[in-house]
């Protein structure tokens, strides 16, 4: 029981001694990778004729809307 509170105790030191910088960070990162996975979907899809295309355009709409919310969070501050 002692060696979970002095766990939680560490752990709470820890996170209480980062900067809001790293902890935006470590939020918007998950959130920069989908939406860069989006992208690539989106330019293995164009090369389907005829609606390729239009789903690359709108996975790219999805990643710039991710981009913006993650900057977003970046600007908040902590």
């Amino acid at each position: 029981m002692k060696l979970q509170i002095l766990k939680l105790a560490v752990v709470a030191g820890l996170a209480f001694s980062l900067s809001g910088c790293f902890l935006t960070k470590l939020v918007t990162m998950p959130m920069r990778v989908v939406g860069s996975t989006l992208s690539t979907v989106g330019a293995v899809t164009s090369v389907v004729p005829g609606v390729g295309n239009q789903v690359d355009a709108t996975l790219e709409k999805g990643d710039a809307a991710i981009d913006e919310a993650a900057d977003t969070v970046d600007k908040v501050p902590l």
